[in-house]
């Protein structure tokens, strides 16, 4: 990706990706792949590469990304108390799992159907967080031990399949069911890395790289992406967890819902249009 790294409008936008990015990751445990995927996938384009290989790409990188965010971010909530330990050794053999077999997968289906599935989630996610933030929770606790193993399997295979880390789906899934807002920010942080780790090593392995992929693609990895991004969304991580212990939440994620929206509903326009 050369021709990337040398257009600075480029690569100021990588840079804001990985600051903004990272405050997610630590304001609200969504990893900050929800926002690298989308930036990478328009961007890839502007440079001639598919839209079916560019979400390849963006998903494999944006993983790749939340693998040393999601450290920054576990460290900065553990600190402050907000993991719950005893959920993620549950949770944890179910989510590493499907993260495994949701990158498979990903692997096999065509691009265009990964783009029209972070296209709705990304919606449904912005809509949440419209009309439903500071809600009261829809049940007072967390199901038995199966319910809880069919929730971990849905956060780890989504969220490996369109490259977003653990708290976009697990976040606004353990609120309904009771979970304080900060403990499910935190222990959503976990999902990330065991949701993102395996998920990255399983499409380095079978993942091959696309023929219109930009210089510095490995695997399905873009290289210069991530070492662009990634000391930023690391340095940022911690700031965002410190914001979030001060700001009203609610107007922050009802901004971050429409921006979220509008991503949602662009990406899925471009994908029913082609």
């Amino acid at each position: 990706m050369s021709e990337i790294i040398n257009q600075w409008p480029i690569v100021a936008a990588l840079i804001a990706t990985g600051i903004f990015a990272g405050i997610l990751a630590g304001l609200f445990g969504v990893g900050g792949g929800i926002v690298i995927v989308p930036v990478l996938y328009f961007l890839l384009q502007g440079f001639g590469v598919s839209p079916e290989s560019a979400m390849m790409i963006a998903t494999a990188t944006s993983l790749a990304t939340i693998v040393p965010t999601s450290l920054s971010s576990i460290r900065s909530h553990h600190s402050k108390g907000n993991i719950d330990l005893a959920l993620i050794k549950y949770w944890a053999p179910f989510i590493l799992v499907m993260a495994v077999v949701g990158s498979i997968i990903a692997h096999t289906v065509r691009g265009n159907a990964l783009v029209l599935m972070f296209a709705c989630i990304a919606i449904l996610v912005s809509l949440n967080m419209l009309f439903r933030a500071g809600a009261p929770a829809l049940v007072k606790q967390l199901p038995g031990k199966f319910g809880q193993g069919v929730m971990a399997s849905i956060v780890g295979s989504l969220s490996v399949m369109i490259g977003i880390g653990g708290g976009t789906i697990g976040v606004p899934m353990l609120n309904a069911f009771n979970v304080r807002a900060h403990v499910a920010v935190g222990t959503a942080a976990v999902f990330g890395l065991l949701i993102a780790l395996p998920g990255v090593i399983t499409l380095l392995s079978i993942g091959t790289t696309p023929t219109d992929a930009p210089l510095g693609t490995w695997g399905l990895v873009n290289l210069p992406a991530f070492f662009l991004i990634i000391p930023l969304t690391i340095l940022f991580a911690p700031i965002g967890v410190k914001i979030g212990s001060k700001l009203d939440q609610k107007q922050l994620k009802r901004a971050f819902a429409v921006v979220l929206m509008i991503t949602g509903i662009r990406m899925l326009i471009q994908t029913l249009g082609a």
